[in-house]
């Protein structure tokens, strides 16, 4: 418990310093915002900045720093400093200055950032890319809340002519298409807060029951290099860890999402609480539940899974961990919160995703989204493709294993570009680009070492893998490198 108490002061700390620090370096400053400029009463609007906070933290939160802390608590102590060395110069520095550079360049969406900076070719690319990974996202977050719904309740009706679980899919289906196709302010702007509550008030009260049980778990300092108590996970510490915890550390899901708030806020002074302090709650969820799922794996004299009935059974589940701990430690109130967590939190990031999606299929066609038919133009194929993608997930065995692991590969990879996009823009602008340029290098290192490793991909030897990762970076660095210099000679 010790290591978690310090991994939380070091969180505050970097939103009070490094925050401001990160702040200035970009410098904000009076001029007017898209949600002024450009409001058009759908997607360009302004609301209040305690509302965009929770909006934007509901956004990038959704089920990531529960699920993701817990599958990476199973690498032992070593999730603590990936998730404060992550979250503090890497994730909210990610998610800050994207945000703040959609705010700058018009409220612009991630593609058309990337297109600004690393090119024409480039912004095609990651343009599918980044619509491909957001329908993944829309086909992930409808299929788990279905599924625990279903297993609670569904009409016998709807079994029987739509198959299982096919009557909650259609409802979060239909939720899906009210709330990417309404003006923000709708039903995002006004249930989003109670959501992020919620998320934000389950996480506070089992950090209190923490303090009172303060279990005896590993500590950082007991070591890093090996699972303590067993072996729960066989994948090495790096590259998995870094895949398993995204959001929390960091997660380029977050860069599309943050145009969307850029688009409602009123100052841009108001940039830092926004995205960086976002992205440290997201940390600090992330650390109560690696926390808590440590106890649950490692706890002494005895683990959790072995106290709480069913713990046995759900060591390899996430969302039933969630349920048991939430419901043993909170009771029936805290049922309704897992509920909340568990259901709500992933429905909310799939419409904010292919609302996403929406946005940027709609700049890259020119198709103002004002008119509710220009938005149908593009909702409705898109749609039939994460439904197509869905039914492939379902009749699949091991679909949605293979779709989440694509997921989670294809968000850090994301990461990647917007850290070099941004790296590209403060060197353009003369000012200290390492902020970014060492976390784009890490991160190319993980992911290539993990695209190369995985057996989902090529399913080299490990060794091999880290030399070609590292091979990556080489060629990274010589880029940039040449780069950085012609522009230099030129100017």
């Amino acid at each position: 418990m010790i290591s978690f108490i310090l991994a939380l002061l070091a969180l505050v700390a970097g939103y009070f310093f490094y925050g401001r620090f990160v702040e200035r370096v970009f410098g904000a400053d009076d001029r007017p915002t898209p949600a002024v400029s450009k409001a058009d009463g759908v997607d360009f609007m302004v609301l209040p900045s305690w509302k965009i906070f929770m909006i934007q933290f509901l956004n990038i939160a959704g089920t990531g720093p529960i699920f993701g802390a817990i599958m990476g608590a199973k690498f032992g102590p070593a999730a603590y400093l990936w998730i404060v060395f992550g979250c503090i110069f890497a994730g909210a520095v990610h998610d800050y200055l994207s945000g703040m550079l959609s705010v700058r360049h018009g409220g612009a969406n991630l593609p058309d950032l990337i297109g600004t900076y690393l090119g024409k070719t480039t912004k095609t690319v990651m343009l599918i890319f980044s619509v491909l990974m957001l329908m993944m996202v829309g086909a992930v977050f409808v299929f788990s809340p279905a599924k625990i719904l279903g297993g609670m309740w569904e009409p016998a009706y709807a079994v029987a002519h739509l198959g299982k679980y096919g009557f909650w899919i259609a409802i979060v289906f239909i939720y899906y298409i009210i709330a990417t196709m309404l003006p923000i302010d709708k039903i995002i702007g006004r249930i989003y807060p109670l959501f992020a509550f919620a998320l934000i008030f389950m996480a506070i009260s089992l950090m209190v029951v923490l303090f009172v049980k303060f279990p005896d778990i590993p500590e950082v300092w007991e070591g890093l290099k090996d699972t303590p108590g067993g072996a729960l996970t066989k994948n090495p510490i790096f590259p998995c860890l870094f895949i398993s915890i995204a959001c929390g550390a960091i997660s380029g899901f977050h860069a599309t999402q943050s145009p969307l708030m850029a688009r409602c806020m009123d100052h841009e002074k108001k940039g830092r609480p926004i995205f960086y302090g976002a992205m440290i709650t997201e940390g600090a969820v992330a650390l109560i539940w690696a926390t808590v799922a440590s106890y649950f794996f490692y706890g002494k004299p005895e683990p959790a899974f072995q106290l709480i009935p069913g713990g046995a059974e759900a060591i390899g589940d996430a969302p039933s961990i969630v349920n048991l701990v939430c419901n043993e430690w909170l009771g029936v109130f805290g049922g309704i919160l897992a509920l909340l967590g568990v259901v709500a939190a992933p429905i909310t990031s799939g419409d904010t995703a292919l609302r996403s999606a929406r946005l940027i299929i709609a700049d890259f066609l020119k198709l103002e989204q004002k008119s509710v038919r220009k938005r149908l133009y593009i909702c409705l194929p898109l749609f039939a493709a994460v439904f197509a993608l869905l039914m492939w997930q379902m009749n699949d065995a091991s679909g949605f294993e293979k779709l989440w692991g694509w997921f989670g590969w294809s968000n850090q990879t994301l990461s990647v570009f917007t850290l070099w996009t941004l790296t590209v823009y403060l060197a353009i602008e003369k000012k200290p680009y390492v902020i970014t340029l060492v976390p784009a290098l890490f991160m190319t290192w993980v992911c290539t070492t993990f695209f190369v490793f995985s057996p989902n991909s090529l399913g080299l030897n490990l060794y091999l893998s880290y030399g070609i990762g590292f091979a990556a970076v080489l060629v990274a660095i010589i880029w940039f490198s040449v780069w950085h210099r012609r522009r230099f000679q030129r100017a």
